[in-house]
């Protein structure tokens, strides 16, 4: 009885806190509209999964639409899967391409048809009593458990190509947002392996074994919701899209053939160089948190292919890198200035183009081998 009431009161406080977020989503004003609304599905479809404690306190008898609402779980990772998509790309638009992804949903139901949709009451239930050895139900267990790994292996290559481009292409903060993304998927995978593990109980003899993960599962799942739900409060503009358009300079280079023509062009590539780090020096552009590739390129008027070839692979240098490092150059000039001596390291960071302090601690570490913080006390000795 008591494992029943927690069940009921973790499904309850679930249920509240996804609507509760679900129609945040839908209503908050922004111009990510896309992301929210595939985001605000996900947790519907995750609110619908879970509310199975609260149903069968209501409906006693297997139903048509009781086998619907478990097969809604199909939709959960595809639907997720969409969002990463969404939240990745700035040009991203739902296409009717998008459809194929309802294949297992619409499998999982149809092979359902014969022996369970289109039966009685009593041949529901001899169904669900003997649900070991029916076919169908362990058919659509395989299918959604295939279904999960090929999604999460597709987010993860996806945030993985992502991040690198954005390396590759933007000198923002906003990477931060991808690794926390990347958190999030890695807590859902979490979830879904345990689920895995719950089902496999519940197809043995030790189904009892099933009932009591299935508690630790809908803790573990509010959990990760009220996660999201304050990263999302605090966050308002957590993410910051790129071009689907843009391409890695590996793949730039691999369409290159002309190899040879790379090779002989080391006279423009220097000049090249050389206008940049007087571009940089001189006009200071790294002092703009949102800078990208494609600012300077329009500014010296340098193809961004050209120039993305030229930081990422010449100089064996992500773009992120090579501006923060004038960032953090900045930043020592500013340290090493004894008028400036009274100039906290916060609003230092801002000042030379960070907008982030783990970001600007993590850069100027990397650059320097120590902390802001310590290069400050070590000039100060010095002095002394």
């Amino acid at each position: 009885m008591d494992n029943i009431s927690l069940l009921v009161i973790v499904t309850s406080i679930s249920l509240f806190i996804s609507l509760f977020l679900a129609f945040f989503l839908f209503s908050i004003k922004t111009k990510q509209k896309t992301s929210n609304a595939l985001f605000a599905i996900f947790l519907i479809l995750t609110a619908i999964d879970v509310s199975g404690p609260l149903l069968s306190l209501v409906v006693q008898k297997p139903s048509n639409l009781g086998m619907l609402r478990n097969t809604f779980a199909f939709l959960q990772i595809p639907v997720f899967y969409l969002y990463v998509l969404s939240v990745c790309y700035s040009d991203f638009k739902l296409k009717p391409k998008y459809l194929v992804h309802l294949l297992p949903f619409l499998i999982g139901n149809v092979i359902l048809l014969p022996r369970f949709y289109s039966v009685n009451e009593v041949s529901k239930i001899n169904f669900l009593q003997n649900r070991q050895s029916i076919f169908e139900l362990q058919f659509n267990h395989i299918l959604f458990h295939t279904q999960i790994v090929v999604y999460l292996i597709a987010v993860f290559m996806l945030l993985r190509k992502t991040k690198k481009l954005y390396l590759e292409n933007y000198a923002g903060a906003n990477i931060n947002s991808y690794q926390w993304l990347f958190q999030f998927t890695t807590a859902l995978t979490i979830l879904y392996l345990i689920a895995l593990v719950k089902n496999i109980f519940k197809f043995s003899e030790y189904e009892y074994i099933s009932e009591g993960i299935n508690s630790g599962l809908l803790i573990f799942q509010l959990f990760i919701t009220c996660w999201y739900l304050l990263k999302a409060l605090n966050n308002p503009g957590l993410f910051r899209n790129i071009d689907s358009k843009l391409k890695l300079v590996s793949d730039i280079i691999l369409e290159d053939k002309d190899s040879e023509s790379l090779a002989g062009n080391e006279k423009k590539q220097e000049d090249t160089l050389l206008k940049l780090k007087q571009f940089m020096i001189a006009e200071k552009p790294f002092l703009n948190p949102s800078l990208t590739i494609q600012d300077i390129s329009n500014t010296i008027q340098i193809p961004t292919r050209e120039l993305s070839i030229l930081i990422n692979h010449e100089l064996d240098q992500h773009f992120y890198d090579f501006v923060n490092s004038y960032r953090i150059e900045h930043a020592m000039e500013i340290l090493k200035d004894n008028t400036k001596s009274k100039v906290t390291i916060l609003e230092i960071l801002y000042e030379v183009g960070f907008n982030s302090k783990s970001s600007f601690n993590t850069a100027f570490k990397k650059h320097t081998g120590s902390t802001p913080t310590d290069y400050r006390k070590i000039l100060y000795n010095n002095v002394l």
